[in-house]
């Protein structure tokens, strides 16, 4: 689940309060686990996810993995922003809908759909954070699908700006960069964050930016990096239910998320899927 911005406080300082929290070495290993858990329910929602479920049935397999684990849901209940609690186990965002997608009975995924499945168990009280854009059925455009994978892209290039001693803005010019030379938009409201035990915390890390501004990047660190990124503008809206926040355009949207600890010689990937290969490029 992204960490949402005020507009009149957006800033490439970001919303540090003092320093973000290093882990100790137990906490690290910790984190870890988390972070294969939010892998493997991603990885069980992969084989599942199809034309003909409803965005509430993948909320119930999430929950279901979730809690064979001895695992819960960090969404679930989750308040913010003043808007009443949320009331899925991991939010399903469907085409136009950036992010905080709620779970719906009657939202059924159709062929040619793409629905972004964002999970946070909470494992040992550690918070593994991750979300994956799926393409249902086959009847997804070639443009939607070229969203999808470049979203993927985005993500990793940022990933690969990760260094410690860097900046937070490293990450935001990278993602920023390659998917505005696409013709893309790059949400702005919506923002990857600081995570352990803790859902949110510092650092704020926005997915556009300046090299070599924002925070300092230290060993110890773990946060999230989950560019949302839009076929049209990068202008959203929130929908009288206080979460769902659409495209203001109504174009596509795609999003892609994984939580990174800093070791001192880069930046470990804590909740890869099982087969994940990196993009080459």
């Amino acid at each position: 689940m992204v960490k949402r911005i005020k507009k009149k406080k957006l800033s490439r300082r970001g919303s540090r309060r003092g320093g973000p929290p290093l882990l100790s070495p137990g906490e690290a290993d910790a984190m870890r686990a988390a972070g294969r858990l939010a892998g493997e329910i991603l990885d069980g929602v992969e084989e599942r996810i199809a034309p003909g479920v409803t965005s509430a049935e993948v909320d119930r397999w999430v929950d279901e993995l979730t809690r064979a684990r001895g695992a819960v849901s960090a969404p679930f209940g989750y308040k913010g922003h003043g808007a009443p609690p949320f009331p899925g186990h991991c939010c399903t965002s469907i085409n136009d809908v950036v992010c905080h997608g709620i779970p719906d009975d009657d939202r059924v995924l159709r062929d040619g759909d793409i629905v972004n499945v964002d999970v946070t168990p909470i494992l040992d009280g550690f918070h593994g954070d991750s979300s994956r854009t799926f393409c249902i059925g086959d009847g997804v455009t070639p443009k939607a699908q070229r969203l999808v994978a470049d979203t993927r892209r985005a993500l990793w290039l940022g990933i690969r700006a990760v260094k410690p001693g860097g900046t937070t803005g490293d990450i935001g010019h990278a993602i920023q960069s390659f998917a505005e030379a696409q013709g893309y938009g790059v949400v702005r409201d919506f923002t990857g964050h600081g995570v352990g035990r803790v859902f949110h915390t510092a650092p704020t890390i926005f997915h556009y930016g300046k090299p070599n501004s924002g925070d300092r990047i230290l060993p110890g660190m773990t946060f999230t990096v989950e560019p949302m990124i839009n076929l049209g503008h990068w202008r959203t809206e929130i929908l009288a239910d206080g979460w769902t926040a659409v495209t203001s355009d109504g174009s596509l949207s795609a999003q892609w998320e994984h939580t990174l600890l800093i070791t001192e010689d880069g930046a470990e990937v804590l909740t890869l899927g099982k087969d994940e290969t990196p993009p080459v490029s």
